[in-house]
C-alpha cells in the first residue's frame, strides 16, 4: 500500500488541448494488462527532454536523443512497459527504431518524429512485433481526456498510477499543465524519474522549454531515492503544444515563464514525491531537509548520505530510534571540514543532537514517537552557511526485498 498515496480521480485529471492519448495491449511481458501508450501531439507541438546519465543507458533514451538533437517537429511519443530494452546493444535500437517507423507510417510521417520510451526488465529483446501489431488499436484510443488510462499503461511495479493537473490563467487564458509519472523501484535519478511526461497547452519556444525542465527536475525528480539505483531508462519530458493561444513564452523574462515555470514543477514536485510514496515495499514517507550549507551541493551530499543509508532506512521500517546511524550518515557524508560541534539533528520535532552529541533533553519516547508516524520529517542544520536542500526518501522494508527478488517471476 503506498503511504498515503490515493489513486487519482480520473475527473480531477484536466485535458491538455493538443496532446491526445490513446492505451492498448500489446502483451509486451504479461497478457491482458494495457502495456502500450502513444501519445500523439499537434502540429507545432515543442518538447524537451532530461534523461539518465547511466552509461548503460537503454536503446529508446539514445533514440529520442537522436532525434530531439535532428530539430524536427515531435509528432507522437511511444510508451511500452514489461520491457526496458537496455542492455541490448544494437539489435535492441533496430527493434526502437523499427516500432518508431511503423508508427511514423500511421501518422504520415518520418521516424525521427517519433521518440520512444521503455520501462522494465533489462537484457531481454523488445518484442517489436507485438508493439507493431498493438499500434493501430492504441491510435484508435487516443483521445484527449485519457490521462489515466495512460499513467496506468506505463506502471510496471507501482501500485497505483500516478497523475495530477494544475489549471492558471496566463494573459487571461486559461492554461492547463498535467503529468504522469510511474517509477517504485531503481530510483535514485541524475536527471529526472524512470518515466514522466509532463504537458501543458501553453506555448512555449524549445530553448525555453528545456530550461524549464531542466530546473524542475533539480527540484523534483533530481531530489528522490528508493534505493539508491539510477535507471538505464530514466526520462523526464516537457511538452508545450501552444493550443491555449496564449503568446509564446521565448524568454525567461516573459512576463508569463515565472508562473507557468512554477506550476509545471509543482506538478513535477507531486509526482516525485508521488513516486516515494509509492516506493517498493514503503511503509513510511521521509523527508530530508538539510541546512546551513556553503553549498546547494554539499547540502545534497549529507541527505543522500541519510536515504541511501540502509541502516537508517531499515530503522525507520522498525520505527527504531536508533538515530546514532543518521549522526553517522552526516559524518561520512564528505564534507572533510565538517565542524560537528555546530550540527544539529531534528527528528520531527524533537531535537536529537547537538554540540556534538546527543541533546541532554532528549528522552528515547520522544524519538519512538516521530518514528511511528507514517510521514517523518528529518531535519538538520550544519551551521555553515545558509544554502538548503530537501530530499525525499522512503523506508526499506521486507516487501522490498520480496518485490525484487520475484520481479522477473
Amino acid at each position: 500500500m503506498p503511504v498515503n498515496l490515493a489513486p487519482p480521480k480520473p475527473e480531477d485529471l484536466l485535458p491538455v488541448r493538443g496532446i491526445a492519448l490513446g492505451v492498448a495491449e500489446a502483451g509486451v511481458r504479461k497478457a491482458e494488462r494495457k502495456d502500450l501508450l502513444v501519445m500523439r501531439l499537434a502540429e507545432g507541438a515543442s518538447v524537451a527532454g532530461v534523461f539518465t546519465q547511466n552509461r548503460f543507458c537503454a536503446a529508446p533514451v539514445l533514440i529520442c536523443k537522436e532525434n530531439l538533437a535532428l530539430g524536427r517537429p515531435v509528432r507522437a511519443l511511444l510508451v511500452n512497459t514489461g520491457n526496458a530494452n537496455a542492455g541490448t546493444g544494437e539489435d535492441g535500437l533496430a527493434r526502437a527504431r523499427r516500432t518508431c517507423t511503423e508508427l511514423a507510417q500511421l501518422l504520415a510521417c518520418d521516424g525521427s518524429q517519433i521518440l520512444p520510451f521503455s520501462t522494465g526488465v533489462i537484457m531481454e529483446p523488445l518484442p517489436a512485433d507485438r508493439i507493431v501489431a498493438a499500434l493501430p488499436r492504441a491510435l484508435a484510443d487516443c483521445r484527449e481526456d485519457n490521462w489515466i488510462g495512460a499513467a496506468t499503461a506505463i506502471m510496471t511495479t507501482d501500485t497505483v498510477p500516478k497523475a495530477c493537473s494544475r489549471r492558471l490563467s496566463l494573459g487571461g487564458k486559461s492554461v492547463t499543465v498535467t503529468g504522469i509519472a510511474k517509477g517504485a523501484g531503481m530510483i535514485h535519478p541524475d536527471m529526472a524519474t524512470m518515466l514522466g511526461f509532463v504537458a501543458t497547452d501553453a506555448a512555449v519556444s524549445p530553448a525555453v522549454l528545456q530550461h524549464m525542465l531542466v530546473g524542475a527536475a533539480a527540484r523534483s525528480f533530481n531530489r528522490i531515492t528508493v534505493d539508491g539505483d539510477t535507471s538505464t531508462n530514466d526520462s523526464f519530458m516537457l511538452i508545450a503544444t501552444g493550443a491555449a493561444g496564449t503568446p509564446t513564452i521565448s524568454g525567461e523574462h516573459h512576463p508569463d515563464y515565472a508562473v507557468l515555470a512554477g506550476a509545471v514543477a509543482d506538478v513535477a514536485v507531486w509526482l516525485a514525491q508521488a513516486i516515494i510514496r509509492d516506493g517498493e515495499g514503503a511503509t513510511k514517507f521521509i523527508t530530508v531537509q538539510v541546512e546551513g550549507g556553503k553549498s546547494e551541493e554539499e547540502c545534497a551530499r549529507v541527505a543522500y548520505a541519510i536515504a541511501h543509508s540502509p541502516l537508517v532506512k531499515t530503522a525507520f521500517f522498525a520505527s527504531d530510534p536508533n538515530l546514532g546511524r543518521l549522526l553517522c550518515a552526516i559524518g561520512y557524508a564528505g564534507i572533510p571540514d565538517l565542524d560537528v560541534g555546530r550540527v544539529q539533528l531534528h527528528l520531527g520535532d524533537v531535537l536529537v543532537a547537538r554540540d556534538g552529541g546527543r541533546n541532554p533533553a532528549y528522552r528515547e519516547e520522544d524519538g519512538q514517537r516521530v518514528m511511528q508516524q507514517s510521514d517523518i520529517t528529518v531535519r538538520v542544520e550544519l551551521g555553515r552557511g545558509k544554502a538548503e536542500t530537501t530530499v525525499w526518501t522512503c523506508d526499506l522494508s521486507h516487501d522490498y526485498v520480496s518485490i525484487n527478488a520475484d520481479y522477473r517471476s
